[in-house]
């Protein structure tokens, strides 16, 4: 699991002018409105991946990456912070492990992809910020 590449092209399309530089704040990964979000758009890439009958919501994947480059902005995180924080090599290891683990408690196996899928149309069905990333072909 990774960071999807068109919300890493979202916010880097973004991108207008760098921020001015703000006092020390904690890493992206400790606010959970930025984690959640990243999170979710993961797992709903992960699942479109293995799940033949699922595609990838992509346009409100892009809305969702404005969403949150403005939110982070408002909290501080400049354009090139929120860029390197998500083509970070260890945020994507640490992010897949969390999703393999949340996967694998829900029910997935990697190689059966019959079971991304029943997940996947679970999260559709539960109106999830997963579900809502992710559209039945």
């Amino acid at each position: 699991m990774f960071v999807p590449k068109s919300l890493i092209l979202a916010l880097s399309v973004c991108i207008v002018l760098p921020g001015a530089a703000v006092s020390a704040k904690p890493s992206m990964r400790d606010v959970p409105e930025i984690e959640n979000i990243i999170f979710s758009a993961a797992l709903a890439h992960e699942v479109s991946n293995n799940c033949p009958s699922l595609s990838a919501r992509k346009f409100k994947a892009l809305r969702m990456a404005l969403k949150l480059r403005s939110r982070a902005n408002k909290l501080g995180y400049t354009d090139s912070e929120i860029v390197d924080y998500i083509e970070s090599d260890s945020e994507k290891a640490r992010m897949r492990a969390k999703g393999e683990t949340y996967l694998k408690a829900h029910g997935v196996k990697y190689g059966d992809p019959k079971t991304f899928c029943v997940f996947g149309h679970a999260e559709i069905a539960n109106s999830s910020a997963v579900g809502a990333l992710l559209k039945a072909k």
